[in-house]
């Protein structure tokens, strides 16, 4: 009997072993002028991810660009519709596939979409994605409600007895210097929320907070649009492109053409060689 347990024991474990050893991932590689990114996709969102891997196997995001750049925010690419010059009625979308969980930290890959007014759903483009730049954020603007800040900060400067203030807030925006704007209405909060009885924190996560005053990111897309993947080697290639010269439309002057392929891997040759640690 006690023969028995030993084999019973010993199979399992080596089952354990054995499927430890064999689990895998698709690890994404993305080909640019400035160099290569690797990422890979979330189980969380497995519509996305099949879509891009299906899309990558085939080629279809060869040659296409990254045709929109936004400095500090985020460079989106991916339009395998434009490219292959395929009519509207062709240009599928995928159900939203929205995580609590899966945010706009720096260096996430989320799905492109139309806006809420005629995509009410938050559909998202069956081709197109970005990657997220975004910046760092103290904690105190971070939790600020900053268009409710804005607004009530507006209705204060009106006072007569805040003409210098005004002033001030006139010469800055005038000047666009909008980070000295924000920290200027960030400094009259307490006193915003005291003269007016209001409120002007939003809710955060422990895990945004961390992510948006450590890594950096755009919360304001959170739960907007839908986060499926993540860059886990070549950021300083994003950030280079960040940089690029644009245009009209935000489109760089210099075309930005991508290739993209998929590699079948061990995950635990993907946590050695890049360093991305999996869940459970």
């Amino acid at each position: 009997m006690r023969r028995i347990v030993i084999v019973a024991l010993l199979v399992l474990l080596s089952l354990s072993l054995f499927s430890c050893a064999s689990e895998k991932d698709y690890l994404i590689k993305i080909e640019t002028r400035h160099g290569d990114m690797y990422a890979v996709l979330f189980d969380e969102t497995p519509k996305h991810k099949q879509n891009f891997i299906d899309l990558a196997k085939a080629g279809r995001y060869d040659s296409t660009e990254f045709h929109r750049i936004i400095e500090n925010f985020m460079i989106q690419g991916g339009d395998v519709f434009g490219k292959e010059q395929l009519p509207e009625e062709e240009w599928y979308t995928i159900p939203a596939e929205i995580k609590p969980g899966l945010i706009h930290k720096k260096g996430n890959i989320a799905a492109a979409r139309q806006g809420n007014n005629v995509n009410p759903e938050r559909r998202s483009s069956g081709t197109q994605f970005y990657i997220v730049e975004g910046k760092k954020y103290t904690q105190t603007e971070l939790v600020t409600d900053m268009k409710l800040l804005s607004e009530t900060f507006f209705k204060y400067i009106q006072l007569s007895s805040n003409a210098e203030v005004k002033e001030k807030y006139t010469e800055l925006y005038e000047a666009k210097e909008f980070d000295a704007l924000n920290e200027m209405m960030l400094a009259e909060k307490e006193n915003l929320e005291t003269f007016f009885r209001v409120n002007l924190e939003k809710p955060m996560t422990p895990q945004q907070i961390e992510a948006y005053t450590t890594v950096g990111g755009t919360p304001h897309l959170d739960n907007e649009y839908t986060v499926f993947g993540q860059v886990i080697k070549g950021l300083e290639v994003m950030e280079l492109l960040a940089k690029e010269e644009t245009g009209a439309r935000d489109k760089p002057v210099n075309p930005v053409y991508m290739k993209v392929s998929v590699e079948h891997l061990p995950k635990s040759t993907i946590t050695k060689q890049y360093g991305f640690q999996y869940t459970d």
